[in-house]
């Protein structure tokens, strides 16, 4: 079984973050293997089956599990909810089925499939959290899965790669926002499909989180920042087309978290998407001297806070 016990990335990452939320001997997710697929997929997880409801979270590109564990995870399960936090193939220590070219469309089934999952365990209420792209994954995932036990989704950005704004805004340079899907479809076409590229090429990666200290950890590990992705998942990913459109998307609530000093994605991209949305409540919020993936203590006061706040109304 794969695990974060020997990984030191994490534990550098968690001395930036504010004391109450560190992992101890008493206080860290149990880890866990779900197979899917022939892929060993990893979970941290706070199980509580006392909890009125289950959270699940997601990653985005340049990030792991773990790392949101420790943001959100975590701090949740100390109000009581069962939280579940997915690495997805090629991420985090999930151990990846060498048969299958893992695409985008993989991660929405996958993490469609572990709700259904859930939902056979018991039919408590779940709620869907996604940090970065992980953001737009949770949109993904509950317009495929269509369940109504989700019962709200949290987001830190909702960003729509088909639209040319996004892509000129969140990639790294001018070249890959006009250039990098049709190259990355041409590629495909001509058999490299499995080229991998570091993530950092074709994206802002230097935007992941604002001190420079902490950034270099997360871009020096290649469960997360520093990860390569193949030419197919970007591909797959920047064409990704919902199983429901926004104007017709009545599945649950959906709160945004944007984080005040975000220097990747801007709030004005998830606004020209998620006001679309008309059959289901859309509530802003903004964090406070927040990083893309935030480590300051006034961000992360204000993400459970929101989180908890909208969780509880939904529950209501």
């Amino acid at each position: 079984m794969a695990t974060y016990t020997n990984q030191q990335a994490w534990k550098d990452i968690q001395e930036f973050l504010p004391m109450q939320l560190h992992f101890t001997n008493q206080y860290h997710p149990t880890e866990e293997i779900w197979n899917w697929k022939e892929n060993k997929i990893h979970l941290d997880t706070f199980r509580n089956p006392s909890a009125v409801a289950k959270v699940i979270c997601f990653h985005g590109v340049g990030t792991n599990g773990r790392q949101i564990s420790m943001i959100f995870g975590g701090p949740l399960s100390r109000d009581g909810f069962e939280t579940i936090t997915v690495d997805m193939p090629t991420y985090g220590v999930t151990e990846v089925n060498q048969n299958m070219l893992i695409t985008y469309d993989d991660w929405v089934e996958c993490g469609s499939d572990l709700i259904t999952a859930e939902l056979e365990k018991d039919d408590r209420p779940i709620f869907i959290y996604g940090l970065s792209a992980g953001g737009m994954e949770t949109y993904h995932v509950a317009a495929k899965n269509k369940s109504k036990n989700i019962k709200g989704i949290i987001g830190m950005t909702f960003l729509d790669q088909r639209e040319k704004q996004v892509k000129t805004v969140t990639t790294n340079n001018k070249f890959w926002g006009k250039f990098g899907t049709s190259l990355g479809s041409f590629s495909c076409k001509i058999g490299l499909a499995r080229f991998k590229m570091k993530m950092k090429i074709p994206s802002k990666m230097s935007a992941l989180v604002n001190d420079k200290k902490c950034l270099k950890i997360m871009m020096n590990d290649t469960t997360s920042a520093g990860n390569k992705a193949t030419m197919k998942f970007l591909e797959s990913y920047m064409n990704y087309v919902p199983e429901i459109e926004p104007e017709e998307f009545d599945v649950c609530p959906i709160l945004l978290t944007q984080p005040e000093k975000d220097r990747w994605t801007p709030q004005f991209l998830s606004d020209s998407f998620l006001d679309q949305i008309k059959k289901v409540s859309i509530t802003k919020t903004v964090l406070r001297n927040g990083s893309h993936y935030p480590i300051e203590a006034e961000a992360l006061a204000d993400l459970h806070k929101y989180a908890l706040d909208f969780m509880r109304q939904q529950l209501n």
